[in-house]
């Protein structure tokens, strides 16, 4: 990825030093100076969410959406490791919360646990659930929208949790299906 960035900028660059060399290092210093104040909003909304995340945790909150999620994990995971669907819970109901960040430690136990067990299918449904993206708040989404000066950076709430949800039922879908299709060969053979 960074050498497609890299070929962009300079792509981008010599298009501009050819078309307009005097601009050039206005536009680099200009483009360098809203990145910074961008990374600092993002970096003051990521410290709010985290807040509120360790609240809801020392309420018991996270633990609650948690324990709540857990027969749903078990099911979808098809595993009985209580260590990986603990983590794979605390993962979920991270995301779930808009704590996409703060959800992969979790996650990323999860998947070590499910590592161990051998339990390919059930680390592949968490890799789909956990790229769907399904949040009930979409802090990342609308606090760049609001940094951007939309007038209602909460107009895409919907569309957002619509298109999540459909992701999330394909990719679903797709994991049952492949592991399906792959359990039904090996009694074939």
């Amino acid at each position: 990825m960074n050498v497609l960035f890299t070929v962009v900028f300079a792509a981008s660059a010599a298009a501009l030093l050819f078309r307009d060399a005097a601009a050039f290092l206005p536009a680099l210093l200009a483009g360098a100076g809203k990145a910074v104040a961008l990374g600092l909003q993002l970096a003051a909304v990521w410290a709010v969410w985290l807040g509120f995340l360790r609240v809801a945790e020392d309420a018991g909150l996270l633990g609650a959406v948690s324990r709540g999620l857990r027969p749903l994990t078990r099911r979808l995971l098809h595993t009985e490791n209580e260590a990986a669907l603990s983590q794979a819970a605390v993962n979920l109901s991270a995301n779930l919360l808009g704590m996409g960040g703060a959800a992969t430690p979790a996650g990323a136990a999860a998947m070590r646990h499910l590592g161990g067990d051998g339990n390919a299918r059930g680390r592949a449904m968490l890799f789909v659930i956990g790229c769907a993206g399904v949040q009930i708040f979409p802090s990342t989404v609308i606090s760049l929208r609001a940094a951007a000066g939309a007038a209602d950076p909460y107009d895409v709430y919907l569309p957002i949790l619509l298109a999540s949800l459909c992701a999330l039922a394909l990719g679903v879908g797709a994991v049952l299906l492949a592991y399906a299709i792959k359990r039904k060969k090996g009694r074939g053979a």
